[in-house]
Parts: C-alpha cells; sequence; structure tokens
C-alpha cells in the first residue's frame, strides 16, 4: 500500500464551519496539504500536546494512552484510510510486541493520540492526491491576502475590557495561567505561556 508521511503544520478556526476548526497535515517530502475539518475539542486536544500543557485532570485521550499504557501497548502509527463524501477515515495501529491491532477512528481523534505517543502520521497515497491540495495553488490566495497584526490581550478577570499581555506583568501572567489552566481554556492558556517565555 502507498502512504505519504504527514506533520502537522496548523491548526486555525474554520472558515467553513462556525465552531469547527482546519487541521492542516503537509506531505513530510512533497508540497501536498490536506485540509481536515475538526471539532473544537479534538482541535483543543491536538494543540494541548503541541504546545506541551499539562492539565490538571487527564482529558479523554490522555486516559486513553494511559489504558493503554497499563496494558502494554503501544501506537505504532495512525492512517489516514479513505475519503467518502467529505468524510475522513483513519485507523490507530496499535501492538503489544505481540499482537497487532487495527482500531477504526475518526482522524481528529487518532492524530491527538499519535501525539502522545510520538508516532507518525501516514496518509493512503490515493486519498492524499484525491483530497490533498498543491502548494503552488495556495501561493495565489496567500499573497492576494494580507492579514493586519494583532496584538494578543486577553479579558481582564472581574471586567469587560481587554488589555494586551505585555502590559501585564509576569506575576500577573503566572497567575492567569494558573486559572487558565484550572478553567481548562487551553487557547488562552497557551498565548500566556508564549508571552511569559518571550520576556525570558
Amino acid at each position: 500500500m502507498d502512504k505519504s508521511k504527514l506533520e502537522i503544520l496548523d491548526i486555525s478556526p474554520s472558515q467553513v464551519q462556525a465552531g469547527s476548526f482546519t487541521l492542516v497535515l503537509g506531505e513530510e517530502n512533497g508540497d501536498l496539504r490536506l485540509p481536515i475539518i475538526i471539532g473544537m475539542f479534538e482541535a483543543q486536544a491536538i494543540a494541548i500536546e503541541l504546545e506541551n500543557i499539562k492539565s490538571k485532570r487527564p482529558l479523554t485521550h490522555d486516559l486513553f494512552t494511559s489504558f493503554a499504557h497499563s496494558f502494554d501497548y503501544t501506537v505504532e502509527e495512525v492512517l489516514i484510510t479513505d475519503i467518502d463524501e467529505g468524510v475522513f477515515f483513519a485507523k490507530i495501529i496499535c501492538s503489544d510486541g505481540i499482537r497487532q491491532k487495527n482500531i477504526d477512528a475518526r482522524p481528529s481523534d487518532a492524530i491527538a493520540i499519535a501525539l502522545r505517543f510520538k508516532a507518525p502520521i501516514y496518509c493512503v497515497q490515493k486519498v492524499l492526491d484525491n483530497a490533498g491540495v498543491s502548494t503552488s495553488d495556495l501561493v495565489g490566495d496567500t499573497e492576494k491576502e494580507e492579514k493586519p497584526s494583532k496584538k494578543v490581550s486577553v479579558k481582564v478577570s472581574g471586567g469587560k475590557s481587554e488589555r494586551p499581555l505585555s502590559e501585564i506583568s509576569i506575576t500577573e501572567l503566572k497567575k492567569m495561567l494558573d486559572a487558565a489552566l484550572e478553567s481548562e481554556e487551553y487557547e488562552q492558556a497557551a498565548k500566556i505561556r508564549d508571552e511569559i517565555e518571550s520576556r525570558n
């Protein structure tokens, strides 16, 4: 079976479906990009792992990882196997060193789990050829769009106004980071953490 190794290039709010996100995967040794619409919770689970943010309590994908480790199973790879009417299908390929099992999964869940096992992500070449977008096709769109630079800001607790993170002290940022993690606002936590790291 021909397959290509993929890497995660981007996760951003979907322009097509409100409340959803677009996960963009790219060929490791090619120029095809595979955009997949995923849910908010799956996007959050992927972003948390990419950003190395540790939640106070295990999330669903962390629970799956702990469960698999408890029975000496590891994820060898994730494979995007098919697309039907815009819906992608994937398999999580697991092994305990003796037996290999293929588990049917949504690509978003499979990728969130693959990240936790440091497992590679692959796509069947036929799917990539059918649903992939060449970077050369995207160049024209990118050149036309000029995005204004945005100052990262957050709502100040107890108030309606927003303050840029750059105006907030390190001590206050650390408290805000703890509060964001406690309330499981991981996207905001990542922004706050990046601001703290940029000052070190």
